[in-house]
């Protein structure tokens, strides 16, 4: 693998490659199975794999999780080095960033107003301006983001509709852990006792999925926020019915549409996502 800290350096090679598909995985680092999952994906449809591992500033609206993001570049470069991905980006805030400069402010039509966008103003803002710049220097044909963060995935498909960018972004599959739990960066935090109380999570996703179209909506978001915070310790931030259309959130099951169930909870002053298909 190939390790570039210089967006210069990084174009010049990748200008010099005579290849037709060029795939990308951009990641903040603390990389796991979920993270893999996507470099596997990469390597299994484009001749080249591009990581990048960056913790970009910009989307945390809190210094905290900024500052406590966690942060383990040998491990990282030891799995991407395992997994065979080809060239790994890493670099500093300077290579990316002008001096003051701030997060870009962009409209996507509302996808970005709700859920994440409500519990976190700015993120979105800060997220889609790093990946903006991250596109517009690898370039690839083919870029990769997982499910878990399926608000992000929507918002990056409009964000390459809108700029005009040649790049297929594709969505993969959500990797949990043996009690169903979302693979997350984040979950390191937790304790052991913790980590496997939030296997409750995927289970009530679960049953959203088998009765939501059989049960009154409000009444089972009730029941579910009811089973989920039977452990005092955790916390909904929301629980919400989208449109996978147009990621509104909505309170009238319709026949015909595409919906998923997106939720995220607080336990032990650790913050998760997660979300089912419907």
């Amino acid at each position: 693998m190939i390790i570039f800290n210089n967006q210069k350096e990084l174009k010049e090679h990748l200008s010099k490659l005579k290849i037709s598909l060029i795939g990308f995985v951009p990641t903040m680092g603390a990389l796991h199975q979920g993270h893999i999952s996507l470099i596997s994906k990469s390597k299994a449809l484009c001749d080249i794999t591009v990581c990048s591992i960056y913790v970009n500033p910009t989307q945390f609206n809190k210094s905290d999780d900024f500052l406590n993001y966690p942060k383990k570049i040998k491990d990282d470069i030891q799995l991407l080095e395992k997994n065979n991905c080809d060239i790994l980006y890493s670099p500093e805030d300077v290579d990316l960033y002008k001096r003051d400069e701030i997060a870009k402010n962009y409209n996507f039509n509302g996808i970005e107003l709700s859920l994440e966008g409500k519990y976190r103003p700015g993120h979105f803002n800060g997220m889609a301006t790093i990946v903006e710049k991250l596109l517009n220097i690898v370039k690839p044909q083919m870029v990769f983001f997982g499910e878990k963060d399926l608000q992000q995935l929507m918002i990056i498909k409009e964000l390459v509709k809108q700029n005009n960018i040649s790049t297929k972004v594709i969505g993969c599959p959500i990797i949990r852990e043996k009690n169903g739990l979302a693979k997350s960066s984040r979950n390191q935090h937790l304790s052991k006792t913790d980590r496997e109380y939030c296997g409750i999570i995927y289970k009530q996703l679960l049953l959203f999925n088998n009765l939501f179209k059989k049960t009154d909506l409000e009444v089972l978001k009730k029941q579910i926020i009811t089973n989920i915070t039977s452990n005092k310790k955790i916390e909904i931030e929301y629980l919400e019915l989208v449109n996978l259309d147009t990621f509104q959130i909505e309170n009238n099951i319709k026949n015909n549409m595409n919906y998923a169930c997106c939720i995220a909870v607080s336990i032990s002053g650790i913050r998760l996502i997660d979300n089912i298909i419907l």
